[in-house]
């Protein structure tokens, strides 16, 4: 039993967002939802929240509209054979152990699923922009090799990546191609293995797929990110869910709130019907993070020039297969002066530096 597991326990008077960072902090990747006598009410995992916010809950919401109510419990008693077994069976990582009152007293994790899992999965790097908005600081060096704490924003990704099992690595360049060359070279120092392509002229974010070699695992999907990202996206769970749909591609999601600085008029004709005080518009905006799977590669000819959301809506026309994956973990896209510093601040309490 973890000895962490009273640290997932949380109210069933408790919101969204407060399960939420219990998920994130704690090791468990669970939060348990209990009464006032620690009675078991529910459980929430990361997949609930993502349906909830699908489902346009909010993250200041009751996690009772989120919680499983009737996940599987064992008795404390359990011997570690039957309860591998059964976790084995029902395929899941974590269950709540509970004494004769029904009162939780532990949480037991499959061990397995603590140790590190290792992809084959290629992973695709787009390190090329010119990064015209944080000039001065780009006027000499490309915008992925700008530090942020200690070592280039490109590090910090391609280690977030190692850390999580990924060792196969493709950059994709084009302005001071060299500094990224000279920094990582082959991989060998990270212990992975990285190569490049690079785009003679800027061939849009979906355009350089059509440099990537041809052999490329023929049955497994790649995730590609734009290498200004920081991020604590969980990966694994990443590819999962896109394996689960058998989706053409998946694109990571992040909610966007704009509240509109007027109160807005709706009528009818010349008559108002409603009237809302500075509404808060919520939107689903590209978080520059996606999972592509083979044949979305091949179809992009050499050269060519296409954005990753026209290259998709393409296919989305198709087959109706591209599926959006909601993030809620920490994500940042520095593409401006106060993106850069506030990545400056954050980096030292992310665990990424």
């Amino acid at each position: 039993m973890s000895h962490c597991w009273e640290k997932t326990l949380i109210s069933e008077y408790s919101t969204i967002k407060q399960a939420l960072a219990i998920i994130n902090n704690e090791a468990m990747r669970v939060a348990v939802v209990v009464d006032k006598d620690n009675r078991l009410r529910g459980m929430v995992t990361d997949g609930d929240i993502r349906r909830g916010l699908l489902n346009d809950l909010t993250l200041t919401d009751s996690v009772t509209k989120v919680m499983n109510l009737n996940p599987i419990t064992v008795s404390q008693n359990i011997s570690k054979e039957q309860l591998v077994e059964l976790m084995e069976r029902k395929q899941i990582l974590s269950v709540p152990l509970l004494d004769t009152e029904g009162k939780v007293v532990g949480l037991e994790t499959l061990h397995g699923a603590l140790s590190k899992n290792l992809y084959k999965n290629p992973v695709f790097i787009m390190a090329g922009g010119f990064g015209t908005r944080l000039r001065p600081l780009t006027d000499k060096c490309p915008k992925p090799m700008l530090k942020v704490g200690q070592k280039p924003i490109l590090e910090t990704v391609i280690k977030s990546f190692i850390k999580a099992g990924f060792s196969d690595f493709y950059i994709s360049t084009h302005y001071m191609p060299e500094q990224i060359h000279e920094h990582f070279g082959d991989g060998s120092q990270l212990g992975v293995s990285i190569s490049y392509v690079h785009e003679d002229t800027p061939l849009g974010t979906g355009g350089a797929l059509g440099l990537l070699p041809d052999d490329l695992p023929k049955d497994l999907p790649l995730i590609m990110i734009n290498g200004d990202v920081l991020t604590k996206v969980d990966f694994q769970r990443l590819l999962i869910f896109h394996i689960e749909n058998d989706a053409d591609a998946t694109i990571c999601v992040r909610e966007y709130d704009y509240q509109i600085p007027y109160g807005v008029i709706n009528g009818n004709g010349n008559k108002i019907t409603s009237m809302v005080e500075k509404p808060i518009q919520r939107f689903f905006v590209n978080a520059g993070i996606y999972v592509v799977s083979p044949h979305i590669i091949e179809s992009v000819p050499m050269n060519h020039k296409v954005d990753m959301p026209t290259l998709l809506e393409q296919h989305m026309n198709e087959r109706e297969n591209i599926f959006m994956f909601p993030i809620h973990e920490y994500w940042l896209d520095i593409g401006r002066m106060d993106d850069f510093n506030r990545a400056q601040v954050d980096i030292h309490t992310l665990g990424l530096d």
